[in-house]
């Protein structure tokens, strides 16, 4: 039982805290931290970094009613132990237990679930704005942004709009010189040069002392200051790039030393207008081996401490299909010099540090701005590469626009691999994929494809790679297995039958082949003799293999993980529809219409029925009716 923690009744309870019970606080909260990942992985060295930070916003905001957003919320687990959720913390990241986002279900401190990056200012300035308009002026807008997400083009949309409407807004730059991997671009090195030079450092260390001797801010007290600042944006920068967007700007400071954040925190409440404090914390700080490796760190496996080591105890799997598309990105590198690859801050988990370190010149990195990705990409096919854009499928929707207008729109040869497709299990609603099969298939120009398996992938980028046009291609974060016997070689718009029935057809999109694959196995051991076609294509489909399904079984079955509004099983009903077929038994297996909860991806499917088990219920079920089923009827 921990001391602090478990006797904290509120965040209101900080208000009453010395320095030293706050210090005592955040070595409980580390040691919580710990913990948690000696049974399951989960965002760790993010939330080590902001320990301090939390306690003091807390200590001198009450955001019961003063507001606030952590942009992105993987860094949420302090916040949660000191606001009343300390006894239920054991079930983060497990089905029904806390998410591991903000979860304003959860708690009246979370506002958002801010599971993506970015748009914290916009929405804060919303409320802010908003809480003017209500008559609840009085009300403090807080915001935390990390310096990885500080370049996504929102933000600064957001500063402009904030630097026009000169609203009470406190916005506190969490710079650790870390996205999820090390950050880049033109923002990152203005921020480095900030923290880094002696001259405006020692300066700072001055500005730190002085406030330490004036409670308040006086009149002599900040004419001093101001000037004092002025003469440093003159004499090292020309002036100050978050000032010239009207932005009054306060920093660094170091971000570990609670009484300093704390007098800031307090002076900022003070002033009027939109605030910039910039905070300097270390990712992965209070546990040497995730500040030496923060990048390991951010969601590492399982591990043990041993002498403040962490010594790993996951055991290894079969090869992902993460991996795979990785070493097939590689190949196709090798063999051809007008592919290049790109992605967006998430070299790590798309496993890409190998191609970044092997073909430093085609591999770019545009940090979390997924809309410029996909321009940049668009520009790349234009002058002749084959670029490929390696993005999560949740994070691939914030360049919708970008898709339809410079990419699908001019018929360019990109080929986007969407990691993360499906239910990413744990994450949650923020993060699973389950929508890019609609939002792709939408789109003229655009083929849309799904690995079955890992023999499919790399298959299917050498196939993108050659098309003259823009492909889609899906894949989960799970294992991929290897279905065995000779393969059909993958071609436009061509399925592959797998196992042939004459009691009934499943066709599958992706990957749920292996699941499939198992159910027409226990089928068979009942009796019943179901066939199993790997669609590999969403569009263009393959009418032929789903004709002959019609005609030769007694009923039809599509299998995807994703959502059936306006996903494969409905272009599977829209194609038997425009033919005019008579296929009285057909049914769509997917995800419904509503958001699914965190979990792990073999519970969520099973919940769905998307298992081998579910699926051979479906079919079992199909093989005793014999009228057409409804809409109501076809979507579990």
């Amino acid at each position: 039982m921990h001391k602090v923690l478990s006797h904290l009744e509120s965040a209101l309870d900080l208000h009453r805290m010395s320095v030293s019970q706050l210090q005592e606080l955040g070595v409980e909260i580390r040691e919580v931290l710990c913990n948690l990942l000696s049974d399951r992985s989960a965002h760790f060295a993010s939330n080590l970094g902001v320990v301090e930070l939390c306690l003091a916003m807390h200590s001198v905001f009450d955001f019961r009613s003063d507001r606030l957003i952590w942009d992105t919320g993987h860094q949420i687990y302090p916040h949660k132990l000191i606001t009343g959720r300390y006894h239920e913390f054991s079930t983060i990241r497990m089905k029904d237990g806390l998410m591991g986002y903000p979860n304003p279900a959860e708690s009246e401190y979370d506002l958002f679930m801010t599971g993506h990056a970015g748009s914290s200012v916009s929405t804060m300035l919303g409320l802010r704005s908003g809480d003017d308009l209500m008559g609840e002026s009085e009300r403090h807008a807080v915001v935390v942004i990390g310096d990885g997400a500080f370049p996504s083009g929102i933000v600064h949309e957001a500063m402009n709009n904030a630097g026009g409407l000169k609203k009470n807004l406190l916005v506190v730059l969490n710079d650790n010189k870390m996205s999820i991997c090390p950050r880049v671009g033109g923002m990152a090195s203005y921020l480095d040069r900030l923290r880094t030079n002696t001259y405006y450092t020692g300066l700072k260390t001055e500005v730190v002392n002085l406030l330490n001797r004036v409670p308040v801010f006086g009149d002599p007290a900040e004419r001093f200051l101001a000037q004092l600042k002025e003469g440093v944006k003159a004499g090292l920068h020309g002036g100050m790039l978050f000032e010239e967007l009207g932005f009054r700007y306060l920093g660094p400071i170091d971000g570990h030393n609670i009484p300093v954040l704390r007098k800031y925190l307090q002076m900022v409440k003070k002033l009027e207008g939109p605030i910039l404090l910039h905070v300097v914390t270390e990712k992965g700080h209070g546990f040497e081996p995730a500040a030496e490796d923060p990048v390991f760190f951010h969601t590492p496996p399982v591990f043990e401490r041993e002498n403040g080591q962490a010594v790993t105890k996951g055991k290894s799997g079969s090869k992902a299909f993460t991996n795979y598309a990785s070493e097939a990105i590689r190949d196709q590198m090798l063999r051809d010099q007008r592919v290049t690859v790109m992605t967006a801050a998430m070299c790590q988990g798309n496993k890409l540090e190998v191609i970044r370190d092997e073909f430093p010149d085609r591999f770019f990195d545009t940090g979390i701005c997924e809309s410029h990705a996909v321009a940049f990409a668009a520009g790349q096919a234009k002058a002749g590469a084959r670029p490929i854009v390696d993005i999560y499928s949740t994070f691939l929707q914030r360049s919708f626009d970008q898709i339809f207008q410079e990419v699908v729109l001019q018929n360019l040869p990109v080929t986007f691999m969407l990691d993360r497709s499906g239910l990413t299990g744990p994450d949650g609603p923020t993060h699973h994929g389950v929508f890019d099969i609609g939002y792709m298939r939408i789109f003229p120009n655009m083929v849309v494809m799904a690995p079955g398996d890992a023999y499919d992938l790399p298959a299917m980028l050498d196939f993108a790679i050659k098309h003259e046009g823009p492909c889609s291609m899906r894949y989960p974060k799970t294992a991929a297995d290897r279905v065995d016997g000779d393969r059909a070689k993958v071609e436009l718009g061509c399925a592959e039958v797998l196992r042939e029935g004459g009691d009934g057809s499943i066709l599958c999109f992706g990957s749920l082949l292996s699941n499939c694959l198992a159910a027409a196995e226990q089928l068979k051991e009942q009796g019943l003799d179901v066939g199993v076609i790997n669609a590999r294509f969403a569009k263009p489909l393959d009418s032929t293999a789903i004709r002959q399904a019609i005609a030769d079984s007694k009923f039809l079955l599509t299998v995807e993980e994703g959502q059936l509004m306006g996903g494969f099983g409905s272009a599977v009903l829209e194609l038997i529809n425009e033919a005019g077929l008579d296929a009285p038994r057909v049914r769509r297996l997917g995800i419904p219409d509503q958001f699914t909860e965190h979990g792990t991806r073999e519970e969520l499917l099973a919940g769905l029925g998307l298992d081998a088990t579910g699926i051979a219920n479906a079919c079992r079920d199909l093989c005793g009716r014999d009228v057409l089923q409804t809409e109501s009827e076809t979507v579990q």
